[in-house]
């Protein structure tokens, strides 16, 4: 599993305006100036931080923008800011709106081989396993917002080790028949919507 570059820098943008809301104490998201109006955080600024080109970063706000996350502010002191609060960001909404999933439905149409169909289409462990892990990702991501990152790397290795823990307790059932995870898997349609 993999998350590509438009993922791993769109969010670390994003977090660095949770951040800069986090330093000025303003939870809805934006800076604040001395008259407590809402000022952004300008485009330069985010890439000098995070070492990136000002067009990069500039494309990536326009899509965290697009789907509702960030907003655009016009001006002398333009840049971008939270739509929302940092609390109110869950991080699987945020890598959605970058990329998409770690599993996609398609996923079987894409690994077919040199046939018309994947070979195993009716019948497929991996892609419950794939589902399955998707499950289990969204669920924590879902559940985890841009406030929780604006942290230490200490801390959130203490915050993750404290919720391992709590999945290490789940006993480990041995694969021995049907539905033994509980999860349900759909058949893959190969019929053009």
């Amino acid at each position: 599993m993999k998350f590509t570059a438009q993922e791993e820098y769109g969010l670390r943008c994003i977090l660095y305006l949770a951040r800069r809301a986090q330093e000025t104490g303003n939870a809805g998201g934006a800076a604040e100036n001395a008259t407590g109006d809402s000022v952004a955080v300008r485009v330069a600024d985010i890439a000098a931080n995070e070492g990136l080109s000002e067009q990069y970063v500039g494309k990536l706000f326009r899509v965290l923008a697009k789907a509702g996350l960030v907003k655009s502010v016009r001006g002398r002191h333009g840049g971008f800011r939270l739509a929302r609060p940092a609390a109110a960001i869950p991080v699987a909404e945020t890598l959605a709106a970058l990329g998409g999933k770690i599993y996609e439905p398609n996923t079987c149409d894409r690994y077919k081989g040199n046939r018309r169909f994947c070979v195993h289409t009716n019948d497929c462990s991996i892609r419950s396993l794939w589902a399955g892990l998707q499950l289990l990702v969204e669920q924590a991501l879902s559940q985890t917002t841009l406030d929780d990152l604006v942290c230490s790397s200490k801390t959130m290795t203490q915050w993750m080790n404290l919720h391992v823990d709590a999945l290490s307790t789940l006993q480990a059932q041995p694969i021995s028949g049907e539905d033994v995870t509980g999860l349900t898997v759909l058949p893959v349609s190969h019929e053009k919507e």
